[in-house]
């Protein structure tokens, strides 16, 4: 359902307000114009209030007094005009909130994040939030004071987050609930449950691939084809699922490129490869009834080790793996550095410990890149004890490895784990934030093909009664940007009398 107070917001800006010259008595939609009232009219263009020729306009030096919810505010009127397409540095966007008893505008909306939409104004773009304001609330209200794109993208850079992108829905009903099926496991009970078996699916290839390598269960590569092999079964259901469901998921995606590149579809689509690949060239060796080569096998060894990335589908459905993806990525920099410190903590230990064993007898450190795998086993605290020194000042030498490699190893991972933290709460609050609109976003996509199936009225449109005047009561207009709703106004004011 959508926000009441939302909706309640929208009727009130559609309606008639009360006393004032500053008050529009009059609507103009999509030309038709209701001349029942006074000459003060506003016109609806593309879903946005426009102010008609002869409207008192204010000068930029003047100061002006916003109310919200108690609370009064002054600023200038220049000010306001800087984001000229929002609520309040539109004139006729904040007409509507004029209130003529104490000639002021007056919002029924949070104080506090009033403070910071008032210093976006000020500093011309700048979104700092405060602190006892929740995220999702605050994003409420930049919403409902209508700022552009760069203000939502200096919000979400100020958070620490990228802008979540809007996500591209395809058109019709049936792809569009196919989509979400597929796409997003938390939009309903179905796309759990489907989910759910996506993860069985999965798990089940992997444990398959892992135990037709026991030497109890192995059976000669000219009869793995063959229906009475338990894991060729497996095999085939799994890839008829995973094939089925690449095959659906790209029929149902909005862009076929974007899908294509996709890193997960990637991952997809070489799950299924090893399978046919594999039944293409057994195919072929038993229809020439040539032995096998070695380079068969190899081969054959090469893409049946391919279907362990299998194990990578399974961060579609978790949260936690793709967290860590995105930890990954953002500590580049951090794993660079324990790399190179690593390298020359290498260099240097190994040689140390060679010089240092040398010239005892039997000793394994025959030369320096023998030692790497000594230094490397203790640098990272791992320590197989195949190599180690016999001398003292070997001993020396690997102790004071062992400290460096605690040292090395301890640095950046305090900076990774921070990344973690910050990428998992990204995830749950951006989660939250989707669930919160899922169902207003639902319905908006539901209006949008009601008035484009059963009432394809225009924008700005409005009906039309039995007497052929324009009928204002209970019209809900869509306004679209891109072909996508970004608007949906509920007028439930009364029928606007007619003159005597």
């Amino acid at each position: 359902m959508l926000n009441p107070a939302l909706i309640a917001d929208e009727a009130e800006d559609m309606s008639p307000l009360a006393n004032g010259h500053h008050n529009p008595s009059s609507l103009m939609l999509g030309g038709v114009k209701d001349t029942s009232t006074d000459s003060s009219s506003i016109a609806i263009r593309g879903g946005e209030f426009v102010p008609e020729l002869g409207q008192p306009s204010l000068s930029d030096d003047e100061i002006v007094t916003i109310n919200v919810a108690g609370m009064r505010f002054q600023t200038m009127e220049s000010t306001l005009r800087r984001f000229p397409c929002s609520v309040l540095g539109c004139p006729a966007k904040r007409k509507r909130y004029w209130n003529s008893t104490t000639n002021e505008y007056f919002f029924d909306r949070h104080r506090q994040s009033f403070e910071a939409v008032l210093h976006i104004y000020q500093t011309n773009g700048q979104v700092i939030r405060p602190e006892a304001v929740p995220i999702n609330l605050f994003l409420r209200e930049l919403k409902f004071y209508e700022f552009d794109n760069d203000v939502m993208s200096n919000f979400w850079e100020s958070e620490g987050y990228q802008k979540p992108a809007e996500e591209e829905m395809p058109n019709g009903k049936v792809k569009r609930k196919i989509w979400e099926l597929m796409e997003h496991p938390d939009s309903s009970i179905a796309a759990r449950i489907l989910a759910f078996i996506s993860m069985f699916v999965i798990t089940v290839s992997i444990i398959s691939f892992c135990l037709e390598t026991i030497p109890d269960f192995k059976e000669s590569e000219m009869t793995s084809r063959q229906w009475s092999s338990p894991f060729f079964f497996i095999e085939f259901v799994c890839c008829i699922w995973f094939s089925a469901e690449l095959i659906v998921r790209f029929i149902s995606c909005p862009d076929k490129i974007k899908f294509c590149k996709s890193f997960l579809n990637l991952l997809d689509f070489i799950a299924v490869v090893p399978f046919f690949f594999n039944l293409i060239w057994s195919g072929d060796e038993e229809n020439s009834h040539e032995s096998k080569s070695s380079i068969s096998f190899s081969v054959l060894r090469v893409i049946r080790l391919v279907r362990v990335f299998r194990i990578f589908k399974l961060s579609r459905h978790s949260v936690g793996l793709q967290v860590l993806g995105k930890t990954f990525r953002a500590s580049i920099q951090e794993f660079c550095l324990l790399i190179f410190f690593m390298v020359i903590a290498l260099v240097l230990f190994s040689s140390g410990m060679y010089f240092a064993e040398q010239n005892e007898p039997n000793s394994k450190f025959t030369s320096i890149p023998a030692s790497f795998w000594f230094v490397m086993a203790t640098i990272t605290t791992v320590g197989f004890g195949d190599l180690v020194p016999t001398s003292p000042q070997g001993k020396v030498v690997g102790s004071c490895c062992a400290l460096i490699g605690v040292l090395t190893l301890a640095l950046p991972v305090p900076i990774i784990v921070a990344n973690f933290k910050h990428f998992y709460r990204q995830e749950c609050r951006l989660a939250a934030l989707y669930a919160q609109n899922l169902s207003e976003i639902e319905e908006i996509q539901a209006l949008k093909d009601v008035e484009a199936n059963n009432h394809p009225l225009k924008e700005g449109a409005i009906g039309i009664n039995s007497n052929n005047k324009p009928e204002m009561n209970n019209i809900k207009t869509i306004s679209y940007n891109n072909n996508q709703p970004s608007k949906v106004m509920v007028n439930i004011s009364e029928e606007p009398e007619q003159n005597s």
